[in-house]
């Protein structure tokens, strides 16, 4: 009885030794993990001064009433009841949602068009011509090609009108007709912007196997067929990148509207951030440009968390 017992005690302790007696890390990996952590902390604080903190500042500063001049008074949530009341934020919010879908519609179309069109046969130097083409004006200032732009379409010395001239077509009142001015910054926006969404989808297609598309090609899809079977599913990924960051970066709009029309004719072009421009810089109303500020982030993170539930459905990964 006793000699079954002593084995058994001493294998119980050999198969716990191993869980007590852990391998300490050596001396290169605590190198390596020190070295990664210098590596990181610049980012780390950057992203904490940059962007933790100001969102925290606004938060606290959207429960006061600071003119810059005089100290902060504690308002409670009356900064927010204000700016529910307020025709002019309520109009702004409703033309950056309607803003946001053209112009990440249009942007979107335009991009994956021209990447499919340049992913056919074309030989590699006009390839590249034309990448480089259509990824230049993302790395200009949007508030000098606005000013450009401005030129270009003003109804009456405008080049865009001139040329129309030419077919028998009146001026069109492109910045100062409510229907136009909205459907002009459109255009501007998606003109600067699309470079970038061309590039993810370049870089999407090229990773899609050859022998997917030689498979289907040999089910019998063709041409949009094939496209809207093979190429899309398997650029889902790519496709969601690209409208996660077209939507962040269309709710922020501000040069655009603010060069072009100045947010008119009247408030048909008015966006979110101009309004948060006009109440901090121009009205000394910090308190209530704050709130709209923390209005739009909940905004962007309720879209944002839309976009990543839906795309459980229509994601496929490889």
């Amino acid at each position: 009885m006793t000699n079954t017992r002593i084995p058994a005690a001493r294998a119980a302790r050999s198969s716990a030794a191993p869980a007590q007696d852990a391998p300490r890390p050596s001396a290169r990996d605590r190198g390596s993990r020190l070295l990664a952590t210098l590596f990181l902390a610049p980012t780390i604080v950057g992203i904490v001064v940059f962007t933790v903190v100001p969102i925290v500042g606004s938060v606290v500063l959207s429960l006061f009433h600071w003119n810059v001049i005089d100290s902060p008074r504690y308002a409670g949530l009356s900064n927010y009841g204000e700016v529910f009341g307020d025709e002019t934020v309520l109009v702004s919010f409703r033309n950056t949602l309607v803003f946001m879908v053209l112009a990440v519609a249009l942007q979107l179309l335009v991009a994956l068009a021209l990447a499919l069109t340049l992913n056919g046969r074309m030989p590699v130097w006009l390839r590249s011509v034309f990448r480089s083409a259509f990824f230049f004006p993302l790395v200009l200032s949007a508030a000098s090609i606005s000013v450009v732009m401005k030129y270009l379409f003003n109804q009456d010395f405008g080049v865009i009108n001139w040329l129309l001239g030419f077919v028998g077509i009146a001026p069109v009142p492109w910045l100062t007709s409510q229907n136009a001015a909205m459907a002009t910054v459109v255009l501007v926006y998606v003109w600067q912007q699309f470079g970038f969404s061309f590039l993810l989808f370049v870089g999407g297609l090229n990773n899609i196997p050859k022998e997917i598309h030689e498979a289907a090609a040999l089910d019998g899809a063709t041409g949009l067929r094939k496209h809207l079977t093979v190429t899309l599913p398997l650029l889902s990924p790519t496709l969601l990148v690209a409208s996660v960051v077209g939507i962040i970066n269309a709710l922020q709009v501000f040069e655009q509207p603010y060069v072009l029309t100045n947010g008119g004719p009247g408030d048909s072009t008015r966006t979110v951030v101009m309004v948060i421009y006009e109440r901090a810089f121009e009205q000394l109303r910090f308190g209530e440009a704050s709130a709209v500020g923390v209005l739009l982030f909940v905004l962007i993170m309720a879209v944002t968390a839309l976009q990543f539930r839906l795309s459980r459905r229509f994601v496929h990964y490889q």
